[in-house]
């Protein structure tokens, strides 16, 4: 891990109101010389090192920009991000560790300074939607890493927000689906929240005091009553209906 550098760092940045926050681009800082411009410091959290080694190279190129640390899953991500002192955490939100997004939560009330760029191939707006709304900054897609990424940092760490032009004209489109569906009780709406955010059996059996035979049948039920067989399918369909 390399320590972080003697540059000054950007604090206070707002947080991010519910809902899907006006995305706002950075002014232009060709004008401003670099050794005059604050030095950004960036944790990159990906569970993939060739990921992250193409992510350094890229962000190492900035003349402002520091690498501070890397993180491969999500503990150490937030344990890096809080140690380091750093400004931004370039995310991938599908990590080993914890459910995805309650490492955005986790890192809204434990590194309130730190600005989160979730980097991800997930193009599903209503997951986009409910990342921005636990506080991500930025949402680039990896397939436009190389054009977008500089730009979403700079822009979470002037306080403003960056989207992925694909994931903003999807986000201006209302949701099709709200609240709870399709014939599913209230029990199996908890079960199904609960796996949607990455409990296993036995954790939700203990959260709702039920048997886990018990818990095994309502995902049953559930997956029968929604026509899907697997567990991304139903955090798909929990985020859709904002279940989430």
């Amino acid at each position: 891990m390399l320590a972080a550098g003697p540059g000054p760092v950007i604090r206070g940045r707002p947080r991010v109101a519910a809902g899907v926050p006006t995305i706002r681009r950075t002014l232009p800082l060709a004008s401003v010389p670099v050794e005059a411009r604050p030095r950004i410091a960036v944790v990159l959290a990906d569970d993939h090192i060739v990921v992250r080694r193409g992510l350094r190279m890229l962000l190492e190129r900035v003349p402002d920009f520091e690498v501070v640390a890397e993180a491969g899953d999500a503990r150490a991500a937030l344990d890096a991000a809080t140690a380091e002192r750093a400004d931004i955490l370039v995310l991938d939100l599908n990590m080993p560790g914890q459910p995805p997004l309650e490492v955005l939560s986790e890192v809204a009330e434990s590194a309130p300074d730190v600005a989160v760029v979730v980097l991800t191939m997930e193009q599903d707006a209503a997951f986009a939607r409910r990342a921005l709304d636990r506080g991500a900054r930025g949402y680039v897609l990896k397939r436009a890493v190389d054009e977008e990424l500089v730009l979403a940092i700079r822009t979470a760490a002037a306080g403003g927000t960056h989207v992925s032009a694909a994931i903003e004209t999807a986000l201006a489109k209302p949701p099709e689906h709200a609240g709870p569906p399709d014939g599913l009780t209230e029990r199996e709406v908890e079960v199904l929240r609960l796996i949607a955010l990455g409990h296993t059996n036995i954790e939700i059996a203990g959260e709702l005091s039920l048997s886990v035979r018990t818990v095994e049948t309502h995902r049953m039920h559930i997956q029968q009553k929604l026509g899907v067989s697997s567990r991304p399918e139903l955090v798909r369909y929990a985020l859709d209906r904002r279940l989430i």
